[in-house]
């Protein structure tokens, strides 16, 4: 029996790769660059008050990644806020593997054409060191969530974490794998 292979994953194996070590004159395989991780978080400021908004922060965050969502605390008191340390504020994922390669997808092909007045994501999200991060403003671009039963609408931050040393590279790279970026 086969193993499954995602279908970006693929595409990053037969074309992307060998396009990159051409582009960067890489020496070795292993300096072409690769996605090594996507952290999706959210965070519930309300959770304060209305702990059934954080738990379906998680059943939400579980239906578009497909994986088992972790509760996330607040790491320091901020009396303004009414924020204790230790409280639950938020949630998040970290994929890796097939799963993250078919978020990968799902996110560039399905969900961010559904955003309203969509013109590509910014070019210049980029920290430094080639990872890109990304927020979505609205969950309900996922086709996985159902719009009737949802609690309140949250958006979502997306952290895609390349093994690229420079903003170029991580650039490039995200771009032959199809992430629409604005001219």
């Amino acid at each position: 029996m086969d193993k499954y292979i995602p279908r970006v994953r693929k595409q990053y194996k037969e074309t992307v790769a060998p396009e990159l070590m051409k582009e960067f004159s890489y020496t070795s395989v292993m300096q072409i660059p690769t996605i090594e991780k996507i952290s999706v978080s959210v965070g519930v400021g309300e959770a304060i008050d209305n702990k059934k908004l954080l738990d379906s922060a998680v059943k939400e965050l579980e239906q578009i990644t497909g994986q088992h969502a972790v509760k996330t605390k607040a790491r320091k008191s901020i009396a303004n806020f009414k924020l204790r340390q230790g409280q639950e504020i938020g949630t998040m994922v970290t994929l890796r593997g097939a799963q993250m390669w078919e978020f990968y997808d799902r996110l560039v092909n399905v969900a961010l054409p559904r955003v309203k007045d969509f013109k590509g994501v910014n070019p210049h999200a980029f920290d430094g060191h080639g990872n890109f991060s990304l927020g979505i403003k609205e969950q309900i671009i996922f086709p996985e969530i159902d719009y009737d039963n949802i609690e309140r609408v949250s958006g979502l931050n997306v952290a895609i974490v390349t093994t690229a040393k420079t903003d170029e590279e991580g650039f490039t790279l995200l771009k032959k794998l199809g992430m629409p970026f604005s001219k």
